[in-house]
């Protein structure tokens, strides 16, 4: 149990709450292209054929902790100290964790015809999801057992909710144009599962014989992991091997009105991931009593881990992907865009709403985006981003306060810097356009698809099918 909090709340140092980059959405970057399936990234008769990241970072990450637990977890990620002195206890009180990244590792993009405006998109991309609610009392038993009174009875304070996942994304996306106004799109996903950690304690107990000098602690609940004590988390775990097998879709849609207004929806990720290779899921429900506890935290820690560790099981089982709907409104008035976001996960808790507010000059561009994730936390994003027909560089985050408090501490090795939820939102990215120029066909020979009779559009010919039936 220690390991997979630990392990959660330790990446907050480098990694907001399910933000998805809205300041991106409907700039007609890579990323706008392979995030919603509909968007087209290519201008005709300014852009290239095709267009890459060339394996240069192009990533968002994330994290954010939020509860009465904030400072040990400045102290644990911006001074390297785990010291819980300063969390009440006594009480249950829950503290609530969330992290998840995206990171493209290799994209590739090309423009394949003309008449409808299709675009086929490949892309791995690394992909990661957290969300904890964990008590207080269950960081400070790890550091010191000596936090509980002796002689005083304490129930579910050690009930616990999590999971985190990782995995990596092999995707194909494909979009045209239905008409001038309304596009298609979608997004075909091949998944290897990383890493996958679930923990549900429904019920826990705690007592310090003062007599004795032992302690008597109780838990109910339930464990599934991908690695065991056997078989840790390495290096060589990150490569795919898709022994985790996995299956996603995404599918969207946009629509242009007459006077401007530029409108987007999108399923995202909709799929599963079957967790067969090396699982296991360990069920509890018993009292162990820890003696001869003077001196010997770190036994402790080893009996309490032994809970879960000794009643682990072979079982493979199925976990959802962190699926989400999104709508997108925006539109543009000379050097402003305003634009509204709304994204709500199927599966887990989060979702957002965020304003969108960008100035663009030329090819520069900078945003500022207010947003309220509904987990109750309020947020204010920043972005620069320069684009030109053939190149885009971004570069931004979607909670500037807690990461500039969260890189200040670092800094400092200070824990007294920052103040509210802590955590960190980092993203940036680099695009390059390449091969011949898609020009109009009234201005070149070379123009693909042009002749696209053969084929003809993807989804008419998909809803034509439908209507036949």
């Amino acid at each position: 149990m220690k390991k997979l909090l630990l392990a959660l709340l330790a990446m907050a140092s480098f990694l907001s709450v399910n933000a998805q980059q809205y300041a991106l959405f409907g700039s007609k970057t890579m990323f706008d292209a392979f995030e919603n399936p509909s968007q087209k990234s290519f201008t005709l008769d300014s852009s290239r054929k095709f267009s890459s990241n060339f394996f240069l970072p192009y990533f968002g990450v994330n994290s954010l902790n939020k509860g009465t637990s904030k400072y040990a977890i400045r102290k644990l990620t911006q001074e390297g100290v785990y010291d819980t002195k300063s969390l009440p206890i006594g009480n249950g009180e829950l503290n609530h964790f969330y992290e998840n990244s995206n990171i493209y590792v290799a994209t590739f993009r090309m423009f394949i015809s003309y008449k409808y405006q299709k675009e086929l998109g490949l892309a791995w991309q690394i992909r990661s999801d957290s969300h904890i609610d964990y008590t207080n009392e269950t960081l400070a038993i790890f550091d010191s057992y000596e936090r509980f009174n002796p002689g005083v009875e304490y129930n579910d304070i050690f009930n616990t909710k999590g999971y985190q996942q990782t995995y990596h994304q092999f995707s194909v996306t494909y979009r045209e144009n239905w008409d001038k106004r309304l596009a298609f799109g979608v997004k075909a996903s091949l998944l290897s599962g990383i890493a996958y950690n679930k923990l549900d304690v429904s019920d826990s107990y705690l007592y310090l014989d003062p007599e004795s000098d032992a302690l008597q602690i109780g838990l109910a609940g339930v464990y599934s992991g991908s690695f065991s004590r056997t078989n840790e988390l390495r290096k060589k775990t990150l490569i795919p091997t898709f022994k985790n097998p996995g299956l996603s879709l995404s599918f969207g849609t946009n629509y242009t009105t007459k006077k401007g207004l530029f409108l987007m929806a999108n399923v995202k990720d909709l799929g599963f991931i079957w967790w067969r290779s090396n699982t296991h899921r360990t069920t509890v429900n018993q009292l162990t009593q820890i003696d001869d506890l003077a001196f010997n935290q770190s036994n402790t820690n080893e009996q309490i881990k032994d809970i879960f560790r000794l009643n682990e099981q072979s079982k493979k089982f199925l976990a959802p992907t962190n699926a989400k709907i999104d709508v997108y409104a925006s539109r543009r008035y000379g050097f402003y865009k305003p634009a509204l976001a709304i994204s709500k996960s199927l599966f887990y808790k989060g979702g957002d709403v965020a304003v969108v507010n960008e100035f663009i000059l030329n090819g520069l561009s900078a945003a500022v985006t207010p947003s309220y994730n509904f987990n109750d936390v309020f947020m204010v994003g920043l972005q620069g981003k320069y684009q030109s027909p053939n190149f885009e560089i971004f570069m931004g985050t979607d909670n500037l306060v807690a990461t500039s408090f969260q890189g200040l501490g670092i800094l400092n090795n200070d824990a007294a810097v920052g103040s509210g939820p802590n955590g960190a939102s980092f993203y940036m990215g680099v695009g390059i356009k390449f091969g011949n120029v898609v020009n109009h066909p009234q201005f070149s020979d070379t123009m693909p698809g042009i002749n696209d009779n053969e084929g003809g559009s993807f989804f008419k010919n998909l809803f034509s099918i439908f209507r036949r039936k």
